[in-house]
């Protein structure tokens, strides 16, 4: 099947989701809190079905994850991934840094990704070779140094519970800009060249599969922020190929600086 029936149907896929968010956002909501002790409200809940039917009707043999409502066809060769809202904590507040994921993986490894921010209009589309902006092509900016670089995250809060904050603290400090403008947003800003790293310190599939080939069609790297390989990541780094090793030198406590001249004990 060829990619471009794919990405053609995204337009389809997220009609049907925007619309209801379109309807839902800043306005009176009821938020419920998951098992996880995250929020959902009915605007997430409808959003994915709106999308599981368009993919129903249109693909009736592929497989669905969804993080709302579970997993159909697990042993489909072409499964969805789908996260309706992601970033709902910015959407019960009435902020626009947040977006619906999509995925589509083939045999496991993911061909397309895309990040719909029905509010903006904006809709980030990636293959692992190249990645558009409503159609235009988009690519990471080439920073050579951290301190020139800006750096988003979703919570800083989930770093200091969950990973080496010391590291963390020391990105933070040493870039030029810091900010929380994060969840899939951070990395739609990542991949059209307006930051240069985003982190985030815990993450599930429905997160993670989707960004990969976005992040990569960029031109950037994706990994988990200890550095280990993506598809089996709980949390994430992206940024530049250039900023990555400085990047993870500052997040392992390694310094910047280099080391001083050799010199003779006289």
């Amino acid at each position: 099947m060829a990619a471009s029936e794919f990405v053609s149907f995204l337009g389809e896929l997220f009609a049907a989701s925007g619309e209801v968010l379109r309807r839902r956002f800043r306005a009176p909501l009821e938020v419920e809190s998951k098992a996880d002790d995250t929020p959902v409200t009915v605007a997430d809940r409808e959003a994915e079905a709106a999308m599981r039917a368009a993919i129903e009707r249109r693909f009736p043999d592929h497989g669905i994850l969804g993080e709302e409502s579970g997993a159909t066809r697990t042993d489909a060769a072409y499964q969805w991934i789908l996260d309706p809202i992601d970033g709902t904590k910015s959407f019960i507040t009435g902020a626009q840094t947040f977006g619906t994921l999509a995925a589509l993986l083939k045999d496991g490894a993911p061909i397309l990704g895309a990040i719909h921010q029905p509010i903006l209009g904006e809709l980030y589309v990636g293959d692992n070779e190249r990645a558009t902006l409503n159609g235009e092509p988009i690519r990471v900016r080439d920073v050579e140094r951290v301190e020139e670089a800006t750096v988003l995250s979703t919570d800083h809060y989930d770093f200091r519970r969950l990973h080496d904050f010391a590291g963390y603290e020391r990105l933070a400090a040493t870039a030029r800009l810091y900010r929380n403008w994060g969840d899939c947003y951070g990395y739609a800003l990542l991949s059209a060249g307006f930051a240069d790293a985003m982190l985030d310190a815990e993450m599930s599939v429905w997160d993670l599969a989707a960004l990969v080939p976005i992040v990569r069609g960029a031109g950037g790297v994706i990994s988990g922020y200890d550095g280990g390989p993506i598809e089996t990541a709980t949390s994430c780094l992206a940024t530049t190929p250039r900023l990555y090793p400085l990047v993870t030198r500052l997040l392992h406590g390694e310094s910047l600086e280099p080391p001083p001249p050799a010199r003779f004990a006289l």
